[in-house]
């Protein structure tokens, strides 16, 4: 797809998301920059959003850490990982690195600390308490071994409990029961921690919607995800974000159809009326949900126009009625301006969320960052 579609990230508008939570939370940030920054690029963003005060970066696997590591210009900003095996390669190299770990479970604490006395220094660990999400983190019952076994290995010389987070199921539904039951779950598993004689540096357990909505779970560090992208996962508590990335193409070909022509695989569609059809070179192999088939819009020459039948693997067509559009044409998927769709109507038209049409943007569509957006003229 060289040369027919690109992905332009704006460094101004994430650096004024940056700024613009910040401002909200009132504590230091941990910039989640996992999945390539939710598609974004991770090392551009990661730059980008140090630069504008974030004081940590968070990723999932050990190697995007060592990637945002091994950065001169990132060498001050502390980088955390949060997905390992307790056997996975690399683990002593990562201590060794001073890159902080997110530990979920008594084996993994164990591990560390033996990857520690490898690397001859002390890991740095954040020890994470499954509050309610049932997913990572340590379960209640085995709060206190796990607190009591970090404290035994932090006494040991063998890591250092630098942070104690959880992680909240709805916090973008502000008004949902489970918020203020995970509230007081990580009251509880805070004690477990401070009864061990456990003293981290910061206790977290805000995401991007919890920032925004509850102040309550802001403690001493938030972990911002898509919001820093631009989208606000509690529309209903409103914050001046801006969307960072904008994804173009151009038309590839058009042609004029005949009333009653089926489009594309299935025929789920069928023409109404005698129309030009433009050809645009993007599919489900790029990130375009194919489940947003027939419901998804694109602008191109001066408006909105709709996707017509299924989107393939490489490839979509788009009703342009009996206007001239022509070949080369751009055509903005997601874009800046007021008419442009972005991800939030993609995320509608597929059934998703817009991190997961963000972060599922293809690797056949280049990143390239500049330094400001504009919203195109009429037929731009």
């Amino acid at each position: 797809m060289s040369g027919l579609a690109k992905a332009s990230a704006d460094w101004r508008r994430l650096a004024h998301n940056v700024e613009a939570l910040a401002r909200i939370a009132g504590v230091p940030m941990m910039a989640m920059v996992k999945a390539d920054a939710y598609g974004h690029g991770m090392v551009p963003a990661a730059r980008v959003m140090a630069e504008a005060g974030a004081g940590s970066l968070g990723v999932v696997a050990l190697r995007e850490a060592w990637q945002l590591r091994r950065l001169p210009d990132l060498a001050g900003t502390t980088v955390m990982a949060f997905f390992f095996a307790p056997d996975q390669p690399g683990l002593a190299e990562a201590v060794g690195a001073g890159i902080d770990l997110g530990v979920s479970s008594l084996a993994q604490l164990d591990a560390v600390a033996a990857a520690a006395g490898r690397a001859g220094r002390p890991a740095r660990v954040h020890l994470k308490g499954d509050t309610g999400m049932s997913r990572g983190g340590v379960a209640e019952h085995e709060w206190e071994q796990a607190a009591e076994a970090a404290a035994k290995h932090q006494a040991a010389g063998a890591l250092a409990v630098v942070g104690a987070w959880s992680h909240l199921a709805c916090a973008d539904e502000p008004g949902h029961p489970a918020n203020a039951a995970q509230k007081a779950a990580f009251a509880r598993f805070l004690g477990a921690v401070d009864a061990a004689g456990l003293e981290p540096e910061v206790r977290h357990l805000a995401n991007s919607a919890a920032l925004i909505a509850d102040p309550e779970t802001r403690y001493d560090m938030v972990r911002p995800g898509i919001a820093l992208y631009g989208y606000n996962p509690v529309p209903d508590f409103p914050v001046d974000l801006r969307p960072v990335i904008e994804v173009r193409s151009r038309v590839m070909s058009v042609k004029r159809l005949p009333a009653g022509t089926g489009v594309s695989y299935g025929h789920t569609h069928v023409l109404e009326r005698d129309a030009n059809v433009a050809l645009v070179p993007l599919g489900y192999a790029d990130g375009v949900p194919r489940a947003a088939s027939g419901r998804a819009e694109v602008y191109l020459a001066g408006r909105r126009r709709r996707v017509l039948g299924r989107i393939c693997m490489d490839q979509f067509v788009v009703d342009c009625g009996d206007d001239a559009v022509k070949p080369g044409e751009p055509v903005v998927l997601i874009g800046a301006g007021e008419q442009h769709p972005d991800a939030d109507d993609w995320s509608a038209w597929a059934g998703t969320i817009p991190n997961e049409i963000l972060t599922g943007l293809g690797a056949r569509i280049p990143r390239l960052w500049n330094r400001g957006l504009e919203a195109p003229a009429a037929g731009g």
